[in-house]
């Protein structure tokens, strides 16, 4: 059986030989480490992938025997992770997460899917997956979250995936799922906020489009980055033309940042990410 073990403590010297020994101590076999070093914190970071029999409890006991007292450590057992969508009308990114849990790609389990309208409803179930509409209308949103949560609460959800969802969360729904809660938004930001950014960047003329998946944290699009990327355009773009494009790598990057929480490869940081 396969095991992720992760590990965040105080630099110091012998770390490393250490954790190995423990692992060594219960027949385990080291089949891929990855290490770091914030040099300006001196804060190490270590995710190790193990092989063997083991009850992760007394795992991390002896590890933390081991280790600075002020150690995070978790070992994570080889399963798949689950995950509910929030989506409202834009089918871009939800489209493309059901299409890669379709065909396998997507290393998790999409038990539902919400949302505040019912335009995606049909998409939703060609997929066999379960789809929940509660509509935000004439009600409080602490009341819709709360009926939100309780859907959420019947699969023992793991990460909710907010695929173009746009509302904006509360700070106890926030609290009540800390760094659970995945955003995609364009890279725009802070330059060209509001309505239409891609009529706004264009108007300005520029030259790269890119987009940006983040935890979410109480301050809006401002919670620790996942992964980015861009793509080049030209001024033969009209802002159709460059909402499309954007779509485009939202796309991948939200898949990206949603496939490294599933497998356990970020470390968050302060307002920061560690991915390996």
């Amino acid at each position: 059986m396969k095991h992720t073990v992760l590990i965040a403590c105080p630099d110091m010297a012998g770390l490393v030989y250490k954790i190995s020994s423990v692992f060594l101590s219960f027949h385990l076999n080291i089949e891929r480490n990855d290490e770091f070093v914030e040099k300006q914190s001196g804060q190490f970071f270590m995710r190790t992938l193990i092989k063997g029999t083991c009850n992760p409890i007394e795992l991390e006991a002896a590890l933390s025997a081991q280790l600075p007292q002020e150690a995070q450590i978790k070992v994570v057992s080889e399963k798949k992770k689950s995950i509910i969508i929030l989506c409202t009308k834009e089918n871009h990114c939800l489209g493309d997460l059901l299409l890669r849990y379709d065909s396998g790609e997507l290393d998790g389990e999409i038990k539902a899917v919400i949302s505040n309208h019912t335009n995606l409803k049909d998409l939703v179930k060609k997929f066999g997956i379960d789809f929940f509409h509660i509509p935000a209308e004439n009600i409080l949103r602490q009341e819709h979250e709360k009926l939100i949560a309780e859907v959420c609460d019947q699969y023992a959800v793991d990460f909710l995936a907010l695929a173009k969802y746009m509302r904006i969360l509360s700070p106890s729904f926030v609290a009540k799922y800390t760094n659970k809660i995945i955003n995609i938004h364009h890279s725009f930001l802070p330059a060209f906020i509001g309505a239409n950014p891609y009529k706004q960047a264009y108007e300005r003329g520029v030259k790269i489009i890119g987009a940006t998946a983040h935890f979410v944290n109480n301050h809006l699009d401002e919670g620790p980055i996942i992964a980015q990327d861009i793509i080049k355009i030209d001024h033969t773009y009209t802002w159709q033309d460059m909402q499309q494009a954007g779509r485009d790598v939202e796309k991948v990057v939200f898949a990206k940042a949603l496939s490294l929480a599933l497998n356990d490869r970020i470390f968050i940081y302060g307002n920061k990410t560690v991915v390996f």
